[in-house]
């Protein structure tokens, strides 16, 4: 016989032994049993003239453990997965029993087999010998290989908003840094303060800081301000003679709003003094006939408000003369540059009205291009005549101490210079700049600074007060004077 049917012929008498299938199935009933009263084991075969489908009588379950475990080892075994042994083979029968039946009460229990270690399942990291397996021999186990090593790391892609790869991040160009000054080398002097101005203990009050900063909105202006110390006094300690005067004087639409520039002497002691005298007289001149001043400003009273203003002013500059008296210093000496603006409150007005004296600039940005508005003189210094105190006027009635009396004479004329009036209509998207000589003077010699300020301020909206001020503090070689600018945007 063959191998395989050899094989077959085992595997068929161990399904016979695990189900019963070995003629078991006729049972006593059948005429075939053994006599009662018979002990176990003493049952014959059965007799010649038996039918041919009689069997030995059933003995009944077996008495075998029926466990998980040894179901499906004989599970495992039945299909023949690799590495599982052949089944055992089957128990020898007395030679006395022809078909290997046993008497009833005789027949041993019929067991299946515990499985071996053998038969039980390869843990997961050892691999089987395949092939069949000599029964009660342990099949070869696979000695595991050992892990392959660690693989590269899969570079991820990021794909969420904002990311890009790291090599284009280091390659980006770093942004351009901010424009500080104007020309091929910087500025002779340092960019931050150095040294503090002086101070007397008994005029603490008259301390000037190094920068004022203002700012407000009206209806369809907005108004941005700033004053700030030259490089020149900032390395020297001196103190600011540019002085910034900002007010509003009545409420609503009948509002009415001042903004004055001074610029006291260079090199002269006081001069911080007397460019603060200036705007303070010409506030308080101003604030007394503001109603009738913003009148003549909604009506366009251009001849009505050149004449009033031109008096205002006379008489301010009066009063600084009577103060360098007081103080026994020349009258020329204690003076200022004067320029102001007055704006209207109401948003359907603007009209916009320039007055002063002195050197300084007055300047209209429009579609990105700058337009000198200064005005051409139109006297040369006439003195005006002190004020009557028998006059109800917006002077004091009574002069102050030291006022001269009697006709002003050519030796101390009213205004060192011509007076200065200019009226002009905003369009919107305009921008009005009043200064100081410190930033006209450059704006008007260094035509890159000038293309620096309009491309800083021809935004769709003002700039606010932090990149106004670092935007008029641009410095230029050759320009170190104290600063002032005032910028008026129209909505």
């Amino acid at each position: 016989m063959s191998e395989q049917g050899a094989r077959r012929g085992q595997e068929d008498d161990w399904w016979r032994q695990l189900y019963g299938e070995d003629g078991a199935e006729g049972g006593a009933g059948a005429g075939g049993g053994g006599a009662a009263g018979d002990p176990a084991g003493s049952r014959a075969a059965p007799a010649a003239g038996a039918p041919t489908g009689a069997g030995p009588a059933d003995v009944g379950p077996a008495e075998a453990s029926d466990t998980l475990d040894e179901r499906v080892a004989s599970v495992l075994r039945t299909v023949g997965l690799p590495g599982w042994g052949d089944p055992p083979p089957p128990q020898p029968t007395p030679a006395d029993a022809p078909d290997r039946a046993a008497p009833a009460g005789d027949a041993p229990p019929d067991e299946t087999p515990p499985p071996s270690e053998s038969d039980r399942p390869a843990p997961p990291d050892e691999t089987p010998t395949p092939g069949p397996v000599p029964p009660g021999e342990r099949p070869a186990r696979r000695v595991p290989s050992p892990p392959p090593p660690p693989s590269e790391p899969i570079p991820l892609k990021a794909t969420g908003p904002g990311a890009r790869p790291r090599d284009a991040a280091r390659s980006a160009p770093p942004p351009a840094p901010a424009v500080t000054y104007i020309g091929d080398r910087p500025p002779t002097y340092e960019a931050e303060p150095a040294a503090l101005p002086a101070a007397d203990p008994a005029a603490l009050d008259e301390l000037v800081p190094d920068t004022a900063l203002e700012g407000a909105q009206y209806g369809s202006l907005t108004l941005r301000a700033a004053s700030q110390r030259g490089d020149s006094a900032r390395y020297r300690g001196d103190v600011r003679r540019d002085a910034l005067l900002t007010a509003r004087f009545g409420a609503g639409r009948h509002a009415l709003i001042l903004v004055a520039v001074a610029t006291g002497r260079p090199a002269v002691e006081g001069a911080h003094r007397a460019a603060r005298d200036a705007c303070g007289w010409i506030g308080g001149a101003v604030g007394r006939s503001y109603t009738q001043l913003a009148e003549d400003i909604r009506a366009d009273r251009r001849g009505d408000l050149k004449a009033g203003l031109q008096r205002l002013t006379d008489r301010s500059y009066g009063k600084l003369r009577a103060r360098a008296l007081e103080r026994g210093g020349p009258p020329e000496q204690y003076t200022a540059a004067l320029r102001c603006l007055l704006l209207s409150a109401d948003p359907d007005c603007r009209t916009r009205v320039f007055f002063g004296v002195g050197a300084g600039g007055l300047f209209r940005l429009r579609d990105g291009a700058w337009t000198d508005l200064e005005p051409v003189a139109t006297d040369h210094g006439t003195p005006a005549p002190l004020p009557d105190p028998t006059r109800a006027t917006d002077a004091p009635a009574r002069p102050g101490p030291g006022l001269p009396h009697g006709p002003v004479t050519a030796e101390y004329p009213a205004r060192p210079e011509p007076f200065l009036f200019h009226a002009a209509f905003a369009r919107p998207g305009d921008a009005l700049l009043l200064c100081s000589a410190g930033l006209a003077e450059p704006l008007r010699q260094e035509p890159a600074f000038a293309a620096h300020l309009a491309d800083r301020w021809s935004t769709p909206e003002p700039p606010g007060l932090v990149p106004f001020l670092a935007t008029a503090q641009l410095r230029a070689k050759g320009h170190a004077k104290d600063r002032t600018a005032v910028a008026v945007w129209e909505a």
